[in-house]
């Protein structure tokens, strides 16, 4: 299955300013010569959505205003005169994102002409001031993935389709009711004390480390990284600490997001969509200090079925990028001189490795995408209505015409991993994110203090994706112990 596009920290938002580019038109009204991309296809009112069996998805679907369309989408040939889409699947996986995508700058500028599977075209900003404006601008460049011009060409097993196909949740909301729904999320994450969520970051990771302290080996990715932050956030969502619940809906999110061969992501996502509402009808009834039993009594008054949609957002937004930020940044601890040997204590240099891998080894590559409500120039290009806008995350953050040598200030936090704007993480949860990623790696070497890499650095493989960066394996040895 692909890795998850839309369920990631790259709806949310920086803990910095952006750095606007001089001398470079970045976006508004279109500029008398700028590149047409004419993108065929009427607008679409419907796309596939599926829910739990007791959610009335298609009626909360159906009654779902269409967004405004200024105009219709263009007729014409997906492609620009005397230049060819980039084909975004042949990216090279295993190159430094740095390198790659100022390739891709050099090519074509700060936005991109991209073919996406099955050759369905749309555009990739690759400039930080281009990034910016478009998550700056939700009049402009929208969420409503409805306005897609594309949805004649899109068939029924696109692989991008569950990340794209309208769901009515806060991820797809806009106006005034993106801001109800994700400011009950912001208000349910803000009243959980940050050091309460350190605690159940500790205990999640010590259960994990005492299964395989013993072997003296481990291969983290499985065994660690992966398991600690979707089991920390279903806790503080109100789940049961080890309970065998808890552990089945830990199961079944893996395989509703990260599918092997012989599991039914789409049995295993009704079975989360099952859970997650019997918690919230259990929260309605008994509340507790948790993130539904604050969500449930919000005055916002939302439906049982819309913090169910919202929850699932939120465990999701926060398990596969918050696991490959943990991935990076212990790879750059165990591999990097400038981090391996100040490692005393499992705590020197953890801050700066995370934020570093914010900028250079950014979790979310590539965020699918925004969908522009009028003809709008961007980076130069012509932008039509109803066109598809992927979000290239990393490529912004390691902008050459930003960073110039490619240096990452330890105390910039203006990386755009959390995206910006209106549809950026809400507050608090990046600051939770960090929490639970510095709390797993600080764990982990406090009880594994001797922890090695297995393999050489050049061993260590990429997963072949271009939405997330994070290695298939990460093999370590150190000294057995007891826990």
């Amino acid at each position: 299955m692909t890795d998850p596009v839309n369920h990631s920290p790259a709806s949310f938002g920086p803990e910095g300013g952006a750095v606007p580019r001089p001398g470079r038109h970045r976006g508004g009204a279109p500029r008398e010569g700028a590149a047409p991309y004419d993108s065929p296809g009427p607008y679409a009112a419907t796309t596939p959505y599926s829910g739990g069996d007791d959610w009335d998805a298609e009626a909360a679907y159906a009654s779902a205003p269409p967004p405004a369309q200024d105009a219709a989408p263009p007729p014409g040939c997906p492609a620009h005169e005397g230049e060819r889409p980039f084909r975004i699947g042949g990216l090279e996986f295993q190159r430094p994102p740095a390198d790659l995508y100022r390739a891709l700058r050099r090519q074509y500028g700060p936005v991109a002409p991209v073919l996406l599977d099955d050759d369905v075209p749309a555009w990739l900003a690759l400039g930080y001031p281009e990034v910016t404006y478009v998550t700056a601008h939700d009049e402009i460049f929208a969420r409503d993935s409805r306005r897609w011009n594309q949805w004649d060409a899109i068939p029924g097993n696109w692989p991008l389709l569950p990340y794209v196909g309208f769901q009515p949740s806060l991820l797809f909301a806009e106006g005034a009711e993106h801001r109800r729904r994700a400011g009950v999320v912001s208000r349910a994450l803000e009243a959980m004390d940050l050091y309460d969520v350190s605690l159940v970051c500790e205990a999640v990771g010590d259960r994990l480390i005492a299964r395989f302290a013993g072997a003296g080996r481990a291969e983290l990715m499985r065994a660690y990284v992966h398991s600690v932050p979707v089991r920390v956030i279903v806790e503080l969502c109100g789940m049961p600490a080890g309970e065998e619940e808890t552990e089945e809906l830990v199961r079944d999110l893996r395989i509703s997001l990260d599918a092997e061969e012989g599991e039914d992501p789409v049995a295993a996502y009704g079975r989360v969509g099952e859970r997650i509402h019997a918690l919230v009808e259990d929260r309605r009834q008994r509340p507790d200090r948790d993130i539904t039993s604050y969500m449930t009594c919000d005055p916002a008054g939302l439906s049982d079925e819309e913090i169910v949609q919202d929850l699932i957002s939120v465990i999701a937004a926060g398990q596969q990028p918050t696991a490959n930020w943990i991935c990076n940044a212990l790879r750059l601890l165990l591999l990097d001189d400038r981090f391996a040997d100040r490692l005393a204590g499992g705590r020197v240099g953890v801050p700066e490795a995370l934020n570093e891998t914010l900028w250079l080894d950014t979790p979310t590559q590539n965020f699918i995408g925004r969908w522009a409500a009028r003809d709008v120039e961007l980076g130069g290009r012509l932008i039509r209505a109803g066109d598809c806008v992927v979000m290239g995350l990393s490529a912004a953050n390691t902008d050459p015409e930003v960073w110039p040598e490619g240096y990452v200030g330890e105390e910039n936090a203006a990386n755009l991993s959390f995206s910006n704007g209106e549809h950026r993480c809400p507050h608090p949860a990046p600051q939770i994110a960090r929490v639970i990623a510095q709390t797993a790696i600080d764990t982990l070497l406090g009880r594994l203090p001797d922890v090695a890499m297995a393999v050489e650095g050049e061993a260590l493989r990429w997963r072949p994706s271009i939405w997330m960066r994070g290695l298939e394996e990460l093999p370590v040895t150190f000294s057995p112990t007891v826990m």
